[in-house]
């Protein structure tokens, strides 16, 4: 990091950074799950309760991580939680017990939440201080922290099946990245107030770390995450099963709905930075979420395979900039608002998959994805409420960046 001069790649790749930590590290216990499972002697039903305890773990996390960011500010509480994170990995697989598992992954949903918020929090700045958009791309390097998992899982698996020896490789290597990328972090500045006042400047320090009351803007910015997590979490949970039962694809086919739908997802982010220059984070987010609905629904509508595989392409392409544009929209109006719309976004990305489920249950898995249809829709709904940061003006051009601090 120390031979990168423009300070805008310097931030851009540290931060980038802490979003592939973040995926590298949930991935990889992840990817271990039936190796968890068999050690613990779990039966489905309790391997259900430990990834909820994740879950319930980050949700739960708002109030904490309000106070923390507060405190700490977005640079030390990501170097705080992704500690946390390197230490779950150590931990996980020599719980002696069930119940102790359970508490390792639930400090773990708090970490992630509290990692979460501060690089959302780091990309939203870094996006302020030099005029230029990154987020989208940012959100990209998640997904290829899970891909490097993966990987690493693949390989180690090929030499040995101990847990431990696995996520002891993993947690040096997560170590190595905070050490070598940290220094490139933004420094924090002093919180603005917040620019829907919904939380004036206190008179001591005390008061100004309380929670204040969220805003009606605020309120549909997490309403916008929520359906946009719902569409997410939706699609990988029910995607596969969707294009077996009701698409009639063959067991080689039926994976293909899951892909369709990253790759996709991955491609616009890599492009929605450039979008967002051009035309506003919220004519990509109302634009996208339409495309992602009306897509789905055709899809739906039409029937086969063919159809079901574009629609799902129209909801990778069309979601993928929605919570990255959300979260720099939620970061400009302070810590708080940030912290709750991210535990929204907790909130429908665990709970969505599970109200589709109880739909198809009734009513067919037709309907269950048409309601993801509905949710993809109701975000472009809830993106006209929002006041949304108007295109960037400025530069690409390397010798416009402006410094940090």
């Amino acid at each position: 990091m120390s031979g990168v001069r423009d300070p805008f790649r310097r931030g851009l790749f540290a931060i980038a950074a802490l979003f592939c930590f973040l995926g590298f590290q949930y991935a990889t216990w992840a990817s271990r799950l039936p190796a968890l499972k068999t050690r613990l002697d779990l039966s489905e039903a309790e391997l259900g309760l430990l990834l909820m305890a994740c879950g319930a773990g980050a949700a739960a996390s708002f109030p904490l991580v309000a106070v923390a960011m507060r405190r700490l500010g977005s640079r030390r509480l990501a170097v705080a939680a992704a500690v946390g994170l390197v230490l779950v990995l150590l931990a996980l697989p020599v719980a002696p017990n069930y119940p102790v598992a359970l508490l390792v992954v639930a400090c773990d949903g708090v970490a992630v939440g509290a990692l979460n918020v501060a690089m959302n929090a780091q990309g939203a700045a870094l996006e302020a201080a030099h005029g230029r958009t990154a987020m989208a791309r940012l959100h990209a390097t998640f997904s290829a922290g899970s891909l490097l998992a993966a990987l690493l899982a693949s390989g180690v698996n090929l030499v040995t099946t101990e847990l431990a020896t696995h996520f002891g490789i993993a947690a040096a290597l997560l170590l190595l990245l905070l050490v070598t990328t940290r220094a490139g972090l933004l420094p924090d500045d002093p919180a603005p107030a917040p620019a829907d006042g919904a939380g004036a400047p206190a008179t001591d320090g005390r008061k100004s770390r309380r929670l204040s009351l969220p805003s009606r803007v605020t309120i549909w910015m997490g309403l916008a995450m929520v359906f946009g997590t719902v569409t997410e979490g939706a699609m990988n949970d029910w995607s596969a099963l969707y294009m077996k039962d009701v698409a009639g694809a063959g067991a080689e086919v039926a994976p293909l709905g899951i892909a369709v739908v990253s790759v996709m997802m991955v491609v616009a982010r890599l492009f929605a930075d450039g979008w967002r220059s051009r035309w506003g984070d919220g004519l990509v987010v109302r634009t996208g979420s339409v495309v992602a609905g009306a897509g789905l629904a055709l899809a739906l509508l039409a029937g086969g395979v063919v159809p079901a595989l574009l629609g799902f392409a129209c909801v990778g392409l069309g979601v993928a900039a929605v919570t990255p544009c959300v979260y720099v929209a939620a970061a400009g109006r302070g810590p708080d608002a940030l912290a709750l719309v991210a535990a929204m976004g907790t909130t429908g990305l665990l709970a969505g998959p599970a109200v589709i489920g109880f739909i198809a249950e009734g009513s067919g898995l037709v309907w269950g994805m048409g309601t993801v249809a509905v949710s993809a829709v109701l975000v472009s709904l809830c993106a006209t409420r929002i006041d949304w940061p108007g295109p960037s003006a400025g530069s690409r051009d390397e010798g416009e960046a402006v410094a940090v601090g």
